[in-house]
Order: structure tokens, then C-alpha cells, then sequence
């Protein structure tokens, strides 16, 4: 088989294989968990779900970094993630199990730690075996993690699984068929073989190390940026629209996500395509921030229902298209190419981070002073994260 095929045919599997990852958490930490929580806590419902979710966030944190790292020493990446993958679907017994609040902070604690197990090597293995030049069409095939782990919260939620274990079953089932493919390909079919000392931007003599190392907390700053203004947002959206003159209900609110998030892929995966060809990454996120920024903006406003609904809907499709193109980039810009997954767990920081930070930022901004001045704030922190790629000093053609 053309070396491209099977370079090609590894790039689709990594894609499957990622979007398997977040089947894995989203429909869980999204909607199973919080209903669980209400069973469990009842009237306490609110304070045992934040405290899962810390804890959770936490351990994402430090096991993505052990595990990309422990998988760099080793030097495979299959066997972790198989592991992981593994670890992954038998931690939804120990979820299903759980009888009490604490029980199921302990269970997310595993979870999250076996999730990490599988996630962290696929990222790694991911920057280890696509070449520079792709790895921008890489991005964009990994931005299609988020619209189908979107879409199978909707699946799994349907009446036709009205039980939570067969809701667990369901979520199983589909992380393993979208993550195996990847697992079962042969070793000489993960083509994208390792790339030469020529072709990785580690690998370039360490004369050029600390520069990539700026430019690799550039993007990890711009990262943490979208990400915090992301986190802000989501989390109190139902509250924003409710201060709008005509609010919306809850399942349009649900339905113009969905619809962000969808469209966000299609234009991630052109962007990457195009960058790759025009061998520019800074121009695409650049203007993925300046749009996002303007969304913000757009709902700043709080003047109407259209305004709010159209920046929302910017924001999430051009923050998901920043995320998507920044990972890409990110990996191509890795300080050392012998802990790849190690430095990929800190970059993995700026998305759990964000999930500490992004609340206490809106209880302090919004009680009192509405949403105008933190949506304000957010559009700020997305314009410096715009500057922060801008600032980057390796691009696509001379990284």
C-alpha cells in the first residue's frame, strides 16, 4: 500500500480514536453524572457535583502528564493506550456501582485517571507520527472530537435507554468501536513512520530549544485564554440568556450549540487543510480569535435575542476552530521530541485549568454588574490570545 494511503488511513484512525476519547467523557461528565449526582445528594446535589468535578479535573490533570510521560520512558504508545482504554470502560462498572456521593467522587477519581491512561499516549502518538507538514489537516480531523461526543450525549439520553446502566452500556460500546480500529492496526500500517531529524521541530539542535519553548508558552497561554473565556461562558449560559428581553427556552439554547459546534469541524478541517498548504498556521487562529472576540462583543450588547443568539453561536464556532488548529500547531512546536507526552500532558493543563478558573471569574464580575462587563473581560482575554499566536516566531514554513 502508497505510503500516503497509509499515512492517510492513521490520520483517520486518530480522529476516530480521539472522538472515541470524548464519547468517552462528554455525555458522562455533561449529563449522566449530574443526574446521578441529583439521585445520590439530593438537595446537596450542588456541592457534591462541584467537589466530583474538581477532584475530577485534578486528577485529569496530574494523570495525563504521568501517563504521557511514563508512555515517552517506555517508548510505546499502543500499549498505554490500550491499557487506558481498558481502564476506561471497566471505571464505568465502579461508576454504575456507586451508592453514595463519596463513593462516586472516589469512582470519578479512577475514571479520570484511566480516561487520562488512554488519552495522553493517543496525543502523543499522534505528534510522533504526523509529519509537520500535515500537521494542520491533523488539527482540523481533531476537532471533530467535540461534535460527535456532542452527539452521542443526544444518543444516549434518547427514551430508547431510559436506565443509566444501559446509558453506560451505550457510551461503552461506542467509545470501544471508534478507539479499537487505531489499536488493531498493524505496526507497519501506522505509517507517518517516525519523522526524520529533518522533519520535527524538536529535533532541529538544541541551539533552537529555548525559542521553541517560547513559542511553545505562547501557545499554551493562548490556549488557557480561549479556554478560560470558554469555560466562563458555557458554564452560565441558561443565566445569560435569561437576562435577554425575549429568553429563549432551554432546548434552543441546547439546539443552537449543537449547531455551533457542528460547523465549527467542517471549518476547522478547511483551515487546517489550507494552512498546511499555504504552510501559515498564524493567520488562521489569529483570525479565529478575532472572531470569536467579536462574538462576545456581539453579546455584550444584551440588546436582543438575535444579537445574543448570533455572537453565541460565532464564539463557539470560532473558539472551537482556534482549539482545533491550535493543537496542531502546538504539537508541531513540542520542545523535545523525546517527551512528547509529557509536554503534551502540560499543554492538556490549560484545558483542565480553565475549569477552576473560568467560575471564579464570573462570581466575581457578574453579581451586581450582569453580564456585560464579564463578557467584556472575555472578549479581551480572546484578543490576547490572538496576540500571544501572533507573537509565535515559527510558523508552518520556517518552524
Amino acid at each position: 500500500m502508497p505510503s500516503h494511503w497509509r499515512g492517510d488511513r492513521f490520520l483517520l484512525l486518530v480522529a476516530l480514536a480521539n472522538a472515541g476519547g470524548v464519547i468517552a467523557y462528554v455525555p458522562y461528565l455533561m449529563l449522566l453524572l449530574p443526574a446521578r449526582m441529583a439521585e445520590l445528594a439530593a438537595g446537596a446535589r450542588v456541592e457534591w457535583l462541584g467537589v466530583a468535578t474538581l477532584a475530577g479535573a485534578v486528577t485529569a490533570s496530574c494523570a495525563n502528564i504521568a501517563f504521557g510521560w511514563a508512555s515517552d520512558i517506555a517508548g510505546t504508545r499502543r500499549g498505554w493506550m490500550a491499557a487506558g482504554l481498558a481502564l476506561t470502560l471497566a471505571s464505568y462498572v465502579l461508576l454504575h456501582g456507586a451508592a453514595t456521593p463519596s463513593a462516586l467522587v472516589a469512582a470519578i477519581v479512577v475514571y479520570q485517571a484511566a480516561l487520562n491512561m488512554m488519552l495522553s499516549p493517543l496525543a502523543a502518538w499522534a505528534a510522533e507520527r504526523v509529519p509537520d507538514a500535515r500537521k494542520g489537516l491533523l488539527g482540523g480531523l481533531l476537532g471533530a472530537g467535540q461534535p460527535v461526543g456532542t452527539l452521542a450525549g443526544v444518543l444516549v439520553t434518547l427514551p430508547l435507554l431510559p436506565q443509566q446502566g444501559q446509558r453506560l452500556a451505550a457510551v461503552c460500546a461506542m467509545v470501544l468501536a471508534f478507539a479499537l480500529p487505531l489499536l488493531l492496526l498493524r505496526a507497519g500500517g501506522a505509517a507517518m513512520s517516525r519523522p526524520s531529524a529533518q522533519a520535527t521541530g524538536g529535533e532541529r539542535g538544541s541551539a533552537r530549544r529555548p525559542a521553541m519553548r517560547a513559542d511553545f508558552a505562547l501557545l499554551w497561554a493562548a490556549r488557557l485564554l480561549v479556554q478560560v473565556a470558554g469555560n466562563a461562558l458555557f458554564g452560565f449560559l441558561v443565566y445569560y440568556f435569561m437576562t435577554l428581553p425575549s429568553p429563549p427556552p432551554e432546548a434552543r439554547i441546547a439546539q443552537l450549540s449543537a449547531l455551533a459546534v457542528a460547523l465549527s469541524f467542517p471549518i476547522a478541517l478547511a483551515c487546517g487543510h489550507w494552512s498546511d498548504r499555504l504552510r501559515r498556521r498564524r493567520p488562521f487562529q489569529i483570525a479565529a480569535a478575532c472572531a470569536a472576540a467579536g462574538g462576545l462583543a456581539l453579546m455584550a450588547r444584551n440588546d436582543s435575542l438575535a444579537s445574543g443568539a448570533g455572537g453565541y453561536a460565532l464564539f463557539a464556532c470560532a473558539s472551537g476552530v482556534f482549539l482545533a488548529l491550535n493543537t496542531g500547531f502546538a504539537m508541531q512546536l513540542l520542545p523535545s521530541p523525546a517527551r512528547r507526552g509529557r509536554d503534551l500532558g502540560m499543554l492538556n493543563l490549560a484545558n483542565t485549568l480553565p475549569a477552576i478558573l473560568a467560575p471564579l471569574l464570573a462570581i466575581w464580575l457578574v453579581p451586581g454588574r450582569g453580564f456585560g462587563l464579564l463578557l467584556a473581560v472575555l472578549a479581551g482575554l480572546t484578543l490576547l490570545a490572538g496576540l500571544c499566536v501572533a507573537l509565535v516566531r515559527h510558523d508552518a514554513d520556517n518552524a
